[in-house]
């Protein structure tokens, strides 16, 4: 069997909060298909890490790459091929859930959008309040109506930070077997989680962050 594509390549990424060495020489290749789960206490450097592969943070050493990409924020070809769900995300406050959607969708050349925005609004269950303002979304909606903006895009690669935040088990649950069907279809996942069952289901690989750190 041929070797999947290298969707991310991190190289000796260190970032340091003045004298606090959170990353050190961190190194990771994820493949198409493959989903590693970041584990570890709060502290040991997820979010952190999470944020530098996205391009919101900048380590002070190191390289990232997306599809032998260098990793900028900016690039359209970033904004192309990697999706997030990290933190709660800014919403466009005039524009419906659904509204919001279809621009996310259309704007990354998305055919027969209204389809796939239905689909994805009846999977995410925000049928009733497609209609609605984010702002007048519960949080847990708010996390549903996140993850939607992900799967209503084209990606290469998927980097979540604690995605099962806000959700009931059901959800959980749901989300679990996504993103399972995500990955057998050749999706690159990253995801920070301390939910056990999600990362049981979804990833083959596990990296402890923090476990040589005093």
């Amino acid at each position: 069997m041929a070797k999947r594509p290298t969707v991310l390549k991190v190289s000796g990424l260190k970032r340091a909060y003045g004298p606090n060495t959170i990353l050190d020489k961190f190194s990771i290749e994820v493949h198409g298909g493959e989903a590693v789960a970041l584990t570890g206490r709060n502290g040991s450097g997820k979010s952190t890490l999470l944020r530098c592969l996205v391009g919101a943070d900048k380590p002070d050493e190191g390289t990232i790459e997306v599809d032998g990409n260098p990793m900028s924020e900016t690039s359209p070809q970033i904004r192309r091929d990697v999706a997030t769900v990290i933190d709660d995300l800014d919403f466009f406050p005039d524009l419906s859930v659904v509204e919001h959607l279809d621009l996310l969708a259309r704007a990354h050349g998305i055919e027969d959008t209204e389809s796939v925005v239905d689909e994805v609004l009846e999977e995410v269950q925000l049928v009733p309040q497609s209609g609605q303002l984010p702002g007048t979304l519960s949080s847990g909606q708010r996390r549903r109506l996140a993850l939607a903006t992900a799967f209503v895009r084209p990606r290469k690669l998927l980097i979540m930070d604690e995605p099962e935040q806000r959700l009931d088990t059901e959800g959980v649950k749901w989300l679990a077997e996504r993103l399972k069907n995500e990955r057998k279809k050749g999706l690159a996942i990253v995801f920070a989680s301390h939910e056990p069952s999600l990362v049981e289901t979804v990833a083959t690989r596990v990296v402890e962050l923090g476990i040589n750190r005093r």
